[in-house]
């Protein structure tokens, strides 16, 4: 394990950043909202999967490329925000499903599941986070190499976050229940989830990190 000095401070610091919602957390709470608890799940399940390339990519030093990058950063900002504004123009624009109701339910859940991994992987603030927040609490010198160290910050991190992200599909599947046979607050759901993804686009887009 990293130092007990520097793991009790990194152990603080992740539990008060999976607290405060952010764009993870809000893009889960809108795919619950928009397509049920399992769908949610697989949101969160997606994102999670997709935080462990980041745990390795900076345990081996690759995502610094996009510290040092600038071009390879804002190409894949751009891409991020595309997609999703893409998702939220697609969520506003998307019919009601006449389809069978659990198979609906499975193809939606699937999608979800793709959709989520590939936000997180365009996602470059998450990159950011573990290339400026994870070497503060990795002690070169410490018993176990820097990588081994990464990985085990990199993975406290990932599961602190998912468990934020499982708290909000469970919140926000609470309140669909209440909405499953209400159409106009379905509606407005979909319209409220989607203009937040396009928001979330926008921002990622526009915003200077």
């Amino acid at each position: 394990m990293p130092p007990t000095h520097l793991l009790w401070p990194f152990l603080l610091a992740t539990l008060i950043f999976a607290a405060i919602p952010g764009p993870a957390i809000l893009y889960t709470a809108v795919q619950t909202l928009a397509r049920g608890r399992r769908a949610g799940l697989m949101t969160a399940l997606g994102i999670h999967l997709g935080g462990y390339a980041y745990v390795a990519a900076t345990a081996f030093g690759l995502s610094a490329l996009l510290h040092y990058v600038p071009t390879l950063y804002l190409t894949m900002k751009l891409a991020g925000a595309a997609y999703l504004i893409w998702l939220g123009i697609g969520m506003l624009l998307r019919p009601k499903d006449s389809r069978d109701p659990p198979r609906a339910a499975n193809e939606s859940a699937r999608r979800a599941f793709f959709q989520s991994t590939t936000v997180e992987l365009l996602n470059p603030k998450t990159t950011l986070f573990f290339v400026a927040f994870l070497p503060q609490f990795v002690d070169p010198a410490a018993a176990l190499p820097v990588a081994v160290q990464f990985l085990i910050l990199g993975t406290i991190v990932n599961l602190a976050f998912s468990a934020a992200d499982l708290i909000t599909v469970l919140l926000a599947a609470t309140i669909m229940d209440k909405l499953r046979h209400h159409a106009r607050g379905q509606r407005v759901v979909r319209i409220a989830g989607g203009s937040i993804l396009i928001g979330l686009g926008t921002r990622l887009a526009i915003g200077r990190t």
